[in-house]
C-alpha cells in the first residue's frame, strides 16, 4: 500500500484550528482508500519566532524536502511585522522550493449564497493562476536615509523571460485541460511599459503552442469589473504575483467567502514538495473560538490529493464538501450560519464513515 508523507504546518492564528481539521478529514478518507498518509507536524510560525527569533529553522527546507506534500495553515501575527511573518515562513518555502505556480480555483459551492444575485452558479467557475516566484514580490529593493527628510524606499518588480514563459505555458496547458479552453491574460502594460509589455509579448508567443485555446488580454483594473459584471466570460486567468493575489481574494468573496477558498503552491516539475493552503489568513480576531471555516482547507486537501495522483479520493472529498455546504445548518459564521469548525469537520468525516 502506498504511503504519502505529508508535512503539516499550522502556522499562526486559525491555521492551528483548520490544519488539524484538514488532517482529521484526510485520515477519515484514507481509512477507506488504498493508500496511507504519514503526517509530520512542524510548530513554525509566530510562537516559534518569539522563542527563536526566526519563523522557521535555518535548515527547515531540508526537513520538508523529502515530503510528498505540505499542508499549510497561515502566516501572520499581530505582534510581529507582516513582512517578517510572510518572508520568514510562507515565502521562504514557496521560493525555496520554486513553487512558481499558485493555483486558485473558485466556484460557488452548493448551498452558498454569493453576493452576485444575477450570477448563476455555472457562471462563476474560474481558476486563477498566479505567478508565484518573482514579479512584484521578488524581494528586490531597499531603504536608505531612514528617518530623514530624504528617506527613500524601493520595491522592484522583477520579471524574467524564463519566469514568464513557464507560468504562461502552465496557464495555457491548464486552460487546454478545461472544457471551455479559454484563458484571460491579465496585464497592466498601458502604464507599465517595460516588464508588462514583455509579459504581453511572451503570452502571444506561448499562445502559438496552443492553437485550440481561445485567449484574450485584459487590464487588471478592467478585470475586476469584468469579474463582477460578466463572470461567465472568464474561465482560466493568469496574472502576476500581485495582480493575482488581489484578484483571487475578490474571486473568493464573489463565491461567498474567503473561508472556502483553496490554494496550491505548485512545483510543476515535481522537484520539490508542493504546498496547499486556504487563502483566508490567520484571522486572529476569531482564533480559539471555534468559528473558523475549514472548507478552504478541505478544498486545499482536494488539490493535494489531485497533485498526488489520487483522483478518486479527491473526488470523494470534494463530493463530501459539497454535500456539507449544501446544508445551511452546517454553515460557519462567515457564511451566515452558526456551526463551529468542529461541527463542519465532523460532518465531512461522517460522509466517509457511511461510505
Amino acid at each position: 500500500m502506498k504511503t504519502y508523507k505529508i508535512a503539516c504546518i499550522p502556522g499562526d492564528g486559525i491555521g492551528k484550528e483548520v490544519v488539524p481539521a484538514g488532517q482529521a478529514v484526510l485520515e477519515a478518507l484514507a481509512a477507506s482508500e488504498s493508500f496511507k498518509l504519514d503526517f509530520s507536524s512542524f510548530d513554525w510560525g509566530g510562537d516559534y519566532y518569539r522563542a527563536h527569533g526566526k519563523m522557521m529553522p535555518d535548515n527547515g527546507l531540508d526537513a520538508l524536502r523529502g515530503m510528498d506534500a505540505i499542508l499549510f495553515g497561515s502566516a501572520g501575527d499581530p505582534h510581529i511585522p507582516d513582512h517578517i511573518t510572510l518572508w520568514g515562513l510562507r515565502l521562504k518555502i514557496c521560493q525555496g522550493f520554486d513553487q512558481y505556480a499558485n493555483v486558485r480555483p473558485t466556484r460557488i459551492l452548493p448551498g452558498i449564497d454569493g453576493p452576485l444575485k444575477r450570477c448563476k452558479t455555472e457562471d462563476l467557475d474560474w481558476v486563477i493562476v498566479r505567478e508565484n516566484s518573482e514579479g512584484e514580490y521578488a524581494g528586490v529593493g531597499g531603504r536608505a536615509h531612514q528617518g530623514h527628510p530624504i528617506e527613500v524606499a524601493t520595491d522592484l518588480s522583477v520579471m524574467t523571460r524564463a519566469g514568464v514563459e513557464r507560468i504562461m505555458r502552465y496557464a495555457f496547458k491548464l486552460a487546454q485541460s478545461r472544457s471551455r479552453k479559454l484563458l484571460t491574460v491579465v496585464t497592466k502594460s498601458n502604464a507599465q511599459r517595460h516588464a508588462m509589455v514583455m509579459w504581453d509579448e511572451i503570452a502571444l508567443e506561448i499562445s502559438r503552442e496552443f492553437p485550440d485555446v481561445t485567449w484574450d488580454k485584459e487590464l487588471v483594473d478592467a478585470c475586476t469589473a469584468r469579474m463582477v459584471n460578466r463572470p461567465a466570460t472568464l474561465d482560466t486567468v493568469v496574472a502576476t504575483n500581485l495582480h493575482a493575489d488581489i484578484l483571487s481574494d475578490l474571486a473568493a468573496a464573489l463565491a461567498g467567502s474567503l473561508g472556502i477558498a483553496p490554494t496550491g503552491n505548485i512545483d510543476p516539475e515535481r522537484r520539490y514538495p508542493s504546498m496547499f493552503e486556504p487563502i483566508h489568513g490567520s484571522a486572529f480576531d476569531i482564533m480559539g473560538k471555534g468559528l473558523a471555516n475549514p472548507v478552504g482547507t478541505f478544498w486545499s486537501c482536494v488539490m493535494l490529493l489531485e497533485h498526488l495522483g489520487e483522483h478518486s479520493a479527491a473526488k470523494r472529498l470534494m463530493t463530501a464538501i459539497e454535500q456539507v455546504t449544501a446544508e445551511p445548518t452546517l454553515h460557519t459564521r462567515d457564511l451566515g450560519g452558526t456551526s463551529t469548525t468542529a461541527q463542519v469537520t465532523d460532518a465531512v468525516c461522517a460522509k466517509f464513515a457511511r461510505a
